[in-house]
């Protein structure tokens, strides 16, 4: 068995091993490619297939001209010509080489692009992997280099997070080599838009920049955005005032729904059953316009540590490792996994941080009473309610709470229904239950649940209607009789 696990080991690394990387020449590029001959140098590169089929492509072109005609095409090429960004390991000032899990979400996101669609996704990233950097990035390509008049939003869960995203644009232009601004512009800058202080144009360019957090939206409604970065979502906090949804509908309702339109929402995990989960697993059912990214631990490329004796390793694994390698991780994978999840407490930390499946990523991040796998196979039957809305009366306290009383249609109602009562003559087939919360927008919230025992003894129990809301205790217990 030994042998066997050796074998397959080394089928694994020499597959990793031979993905090579070098935006230059193309090598390792997303999308469908050619070679062909660099003018003047002769070198042979890989650059993107629409490329020759510009009108402004020539085999008789110069260098300089091929370049900048393929920066407008080949955003990893421009990348590595173009964007300064500062190392996180040295602090010195560096051209942009996206890594393994930036190079992920752009194939994802130049997918949609090159075939003309809107750009729409939701990611869920873990620690450190550039996500932000990569949707910021390119969202300055396509301002500087393919559209006019095409104005963009940064929103984070609070302001400071979305003027430090910002903050990298600015690098962007102090860098920009000026071989290769556009003919007339000595230096791209930032300045403020017509004195706003949440707006910025870019000089040389007919485009400006937004910036605002999930706690002050006023800047992002009623603007002209066709594209937008949600960042941290998962963070959002919902009250009475500010609803993440709101913000959503606004940027995505001024949105024009065209190629080059991008709206990305992204977010390290927060739990589940707030927004940003709740988007996740719409788009994960293919219910959203978005489509889901997810990056996982073992994609970044450098998480690995040496096994010098195999067999030892492999006795020494648990259930969840030996799971790793089922999956198709590599020994060394594994022994890197294994060497960092002793730096935490639990293991449910290490998954928070390293996550290998989204599951785990919003499970471990949660305070779970019960198994996530378990909690995953019931979620699997989980529909769409039939009805969403409020049940609504005279009054809210007294004989009045209990007076003339209807349901109301709702899209952001407290109240959900799956299925209506039937006429069935048995008494006791449905049972109420309230787990009784807080009545401010911090605390927990109370949750009414109603369970369909079913017509026969076999059958199995059912929620059909669930109200889930902050109130006071005595009006909760109206809500209930209702």
């Amino acid at each position: 068995m030994i042998k066997h696990i050796v074998y397959e080991n080394r089928k694994r690394n020499k597959k990793l091993k031979t993905d090579r990387y070098d935006p230059i020449r193309g090598y390792g590029s997303c999308g469908e490619r050619r070679y062909i001959q660099e003018p003047e140098t002769g070198h042979l590169v890989r650059i993107p297939k629409l490329m020759l089929k510009d009108a402004d492509y020539s085999e008789e072109m110069s260098l300089y001209d091929f370049n900048r005609l393929r920066m407008k095409h080949d955003f990893e090429f421009w990348c590595a010509t173009c964007v300064t960004v500062k190392d996180k390991i040295s602090y010195h000032n560096i051209k942009l080489i996206l890594n393994r899990p930036q190079r992920i979400i752009l194939a994802q996101l130049e997918t949609m692009r090159v075939k003309g669609q809107p750009i729409r996704a939701i990611l869920l990233k873990a620690r450190q992997c550039g996500a932000s950097t990569l949707i910021q990035v390119y969202m300055a390509w396509i301002q500087l280099l393919l559209r006019e008049n095409w104005n963009s939003l940064i929103c984070a869960h609070v302001k400071d997070v979305a003027s430090t995203i910002k903050a990298m644009m600015t690098k962007i232009l102090a860098y920009y080599p000026a071989e290769y601004l556009p003919d007339g512009v000595k230096k791209f800058t930032l300045t403020p838009f017509e004195g706003s202080r949440n707006i910025s144009k870019i000089t040389g360019r007919e485009n400006t920049i937004t910036i605002c957090s999930a706690e002050n939206q006023e800047a992002a409604r009623g603007s002209d955005i066709a594209m937008a970065h949600l960042s941290e979502v998962a963070f959002w906090r919902k009250s009475p005032q500010h609803d993440p949804n709101d913000l959503i509908r606004s940027v995505a309702g001024s949105m024009a729904f065209s190629d080059h339109s991008l709206l990305v929402m992204e977010s390290t995990a927060n739990g589940i059953g707030n927004f940003f989960h709740d988007e996740w697993l719409r788009a994960m059912a293919g219910e959203s316009d978005k489509i889901a990214i997810f990056v996982p631990w073992y994609e970044y490329g450098i998480y690995e540590k040496p096994v010098k004796k195999v067999e030892e390793f492999w006795n020494s694994l648990d259930d969840y490792e030996r799971t790793l390698w089922d999956n198709g991780r590599t020994l060394e994978q594994i022994a890197w996994y294994k060497a960092k999840r002793r730096e935490y407490a639990s293991h449910r930390a290490m998954k928070a941080e390293y996550p290998t499946t989204d599951i785990e990523a919003f499970t471990s991040t949660d305070r779970l009473v019960f198994d996530s796998l378990a909690v995953e196979s019931l979620r699997a039957e989980c529909r769409t309610p039939r009805y969403v809305g409020e049940l609504i009366a005279d009054g809210s306290k007294y004989r009045d709470a209990f007076s003339n009383i209807k349901f109301t249609p709702a899209e952001n109602g407290m109240l959900k229904v799956w299925a209506k009562p039937d006429d069935w003559p048995y008494t006791h087939r449905y049972v109420c239950v309230v787990d009784i919360g807080g009545r401010s927008d911090e605390s927990d919230y109370s949750v009414i649940a109603v369970f369909d025992r079913g017509e026969e003894e076999t059958d199995r129990p059912k929620i059909v209607a669930q109200w889930r809301g902050h109130d006071d205790h005595d009006l909760l217990a109206g809500v209930r009789h209702k």
